[in-house]
């Protein structure tokens, strides 16, 4: 609580991106609500108005499993008797009780009752794992207004329209709420949207000025409100309402809303009223039903069996064909073979009959040519899959802790067939991580550290040189001078590029501090001082401390600052100040305050910087902007950004380094 009330001293409104963001009420016009899709009215801090109709919502308890006690019998049922085999051998059952199965009844009944018993039970274990999750869920706590100022913890699935509900850092909202305030004095905060939209960038938050006062537990004693507000739909990025208060009518848009599964990062605390629970939330509105996934293989296997089943009637058939002429033509010389009953199905003067009934016969006599029993190999071999995925180390993430989950086996193997991934961006496809590892500086490049990519390119040559020399040593054995003089010559080139990949590898360690790879003793250590330019290298250093919007904490077990930044680039760069010599260490409402370890060997200098404005980076501008004004008085424009925006911004004599800078990017 104590990192809270220091931190919540800074308003944030007073650094851009945050000014940009305060609306002014008294220049906003309430929303227009008249109109169908705009009935949700929400009592604040009074639920009890929420437990009769109309204003009776639904709850916030939620479910993700496929089935349920009433619907699981059918459902299964339907799901397994889709497949072709088991809708087969389902005929075949029924047709065994007929007086002209070749066998016992028990026969084919068993056998279909056992695979089709061991897929529904698969089934029935998945969703019940599902059901687990949801539970899990659905039990989480949170801190709830009870009355009186008074707040309590109660689970998510309690928790009802109207409630005015705490959440702090790090925590996950339970519904959708309207954000009244927050630990920072300005009502700003920070929210992760990565279960929503896969976007690890933070999001800002404000909440109405008229709500700031509502700062603690006690302030919440006497507050009510009304929300007339849009009603339920699966649109992330809009909605539309008014908030009542205090007999006025404030208007209310995307920027006030907390979304259920999205989480509160860089506020210690946040106070929000409920507005939709449940599947009214917009993250269960665009959620779908558990769908029914059958893959390629099965959809594969199940044109097999159309295959098997179009041989089966044909051989059926020809043997119906054949019997039915031998009962028309040969049957009445068989003395010895007269039924008792000549009416029945081998009756001479109806050869038709006796060929349809031996059909069915044929059909239930050959059936075993259907390999029923495949399907359940092949569960049986997707069960096992799961386990293997669930406890696949490769796949355990050590910073969170958590494993792979298969929530479903039915598409195990899909996996295995994934040839092309189109992604529109690389955080898909990468864990969006940022690692400092090199950097060029006044056209001279530092960092002698090979990153991944390097290495996996090194070693995919090397195996690459290494087929190829084994297809050549196949193709010359025959040769054996040849071959020997080949060898010779190859020895070298091989030895030394295993060399440096091994020298490479060796140095591949994981890094001690993290988003903080480099290794060059030119900057390390004060080492930089040795350099040329010492002037540009000292500016470049300054612009990775103070270019950012980031707020320090202290660490009191290890000592050090660590920083909670709108992005992992930002993170990484201040990580890399430090570790350089440049601390930020601490941000008032209008300045920053770095440490200055090497400017002046032997003293730790702490150097404060007057924010002027700043420019937010967007990835319209791709870049960000500060003005600041040094303890000298001299204004500074710092900028970073992406080099291609960056170098047609460089004036006449900025562009003294550009081209060995630019082949440093090479």
């Amino acid at each position: 609580m104590t990192r809270g009330r220091i931190r919540a001293r800074l308003r944030r409104s007073h650094l851009h991106p945050f000014s940009c963001l305060r609306p002014n009420a008294n220049n906003e016009e309430p929303h227009s609500l008249s109109g169908p899709g705009f009935s949700r009215i929400v009592h604040c801090n009074r639920p009890d108005r929420h437990l009769k109709k109309p204003l009776k919502y639904c709850s916030n308890y939620i479910s993700t499993t496929k089935y349920n006690i009433a619907t699981f019998l059918p459902k299964a049922l339907y799901e397994q008797f889709y497949r072709v085999a088991n809708f087969y051998f389902l005929v075949a059952a029924g047709l065994s009780l007929t007086a002209v199965a070749p066998f016992s009844p028990v026969s084919m009944i068993a056998p279909l009752a056992f695979v089709v018993g061991i897929s529904m039970l698969k089934e029935a274990l998945e969703d019940w794992r599902r059901f687990a999750q949801d539970m899990k869920v659905n039990s989480r706590k949170a801190s709830v207004h009870k009355g009186d100022g008074v707040f309590g913890y109660k689970p998510w699935q309690k928790i009802q329209v109207g409630d005015v509900v705490k959440v702090e850092k790090d925590q996950f909202f339970p519904a959708d709420l309207l954000l009244l305030s927050a630990s920072y004095d300005d009502g700003v905060s920070y929210v992760e949207t990565m279960n929503l939209d896969g976007e690890t960038n933070l999001k800002v938050k404000r909440s109405l000025e008229v709500t700031l006062p509502l700062e603690d537990d006690e302030a919440f004693k006497n507050f009510t409100g009304t929300i007339k507000c849009e009603d339920p739909n699966p649109s992330l990025y809009t909605f539309i309402g008014n908030f009542e208060y205090e007999q006025q009518v404030y208007p209310l848009d995307p920027s006030q809303i907390l979304l259920r599964d999205s989480k509160l990062r860089n506020t210690a605390y946040v106070y929000g009223v409920v507005i939709f629970t449940g599947f009214d939330s917009k993250v269960m509105q665009n959620s779908t039903k558990s769908p029914s996934k059958r893959s390629k293989i099965e959809k594969k296997m199940d044109k097999i069996i159309y295959i098997l089943l179009s041989l089966l009637l044909l051989i059926s058939s020809i043997s119906s064909i054949g019997f039915a002429v031998k009962i028309k033509l040969q049957m009445p010389d068989w003395w010895y073979m007269q039924p008792l009953n000549p009416d029945s199905l081998y009756d001479p003067d109806q050869p038709s009959k006796s060929g349809l009934a031996h059909l069915v016969t044929a059909l239930i006599l050959y059936g075993y040519l259907i390999p029923i029993s495949l399907y359940v190999s092949i569960e049986i071999v997707k069960v096992f899959q799961a386990r293997f995925i669930n406890q696949d180390i490769q796949m355990y993430d050590e910073e969170s802790g958590n494993t792979a989950q298969a929530r479903t086996s039915n598409l195990n193997e899909e996996l295995g067939q994934v040839d092309t991934i189109l992604s529109d961006k690389t955080g898909t496809l990468t864990c969006n991580q940022m690692d400092f590892l090199k950097c060029s500086i006044a056209g001279t490049a530092y960092g002698i550290r090979s990153s991944e990519v390097e290495v996996a390119a090194e070693k995919q040559m090397a195996m690459d040189l290494e087929e190829q020399d084994t297809q050549i040593t196949n193709g010359s054995r025959c040769r054996k001078s040849a071959h020997n003089s080949w060898e010779d010559s190859r020895g070298g080139p091989e030895i030394e590029l295993e060399s440096v990949i091994t020298s490479k590898c060796e140095n591949d360690q994981k890094p001690a501090i993290k988003g903080f790879s480099f290794e060059d003793n030119k900057l390390m250590d004060g080492n930089w001082l040795k350099e040329p330019n010492t002037e540009v290298i000292l500016l470049f250093f300054r612009i990775l401390a103070i270019c950012q919007t980031a707020v320090p904490e202290l660490n009191e077990e290890t000592g050090m600052f660590t920083y909670e930044a709108e992005s992992p680039d930002e993170a990484a760069f201040l990580v890399a100040a430090r570790e350089f010599g440049f601390e930020f260490c601490k941000r008032t409402q209008s300045s920053v305050f770095i440490r200055e370890k090497y400017t002046h060997p032997g003293q730790l200098i702490e150097r404060e910087f007057k924010i002027l404005n700043s420019l937010e980076f967007t990835s319209k501008r791709k870049r960000m902007s500060v003005i600041v004004r040094d303890e000298d008085g001299q204004i500074l424009l710092l900028c970073k950004g992406a080099d291609s925006i960056i170098f047609d911004r460089l004036s006449k004599n900025g562009r003294v380094y550009e081209t060995t800078t630019a082949k440093a990017f090479e």
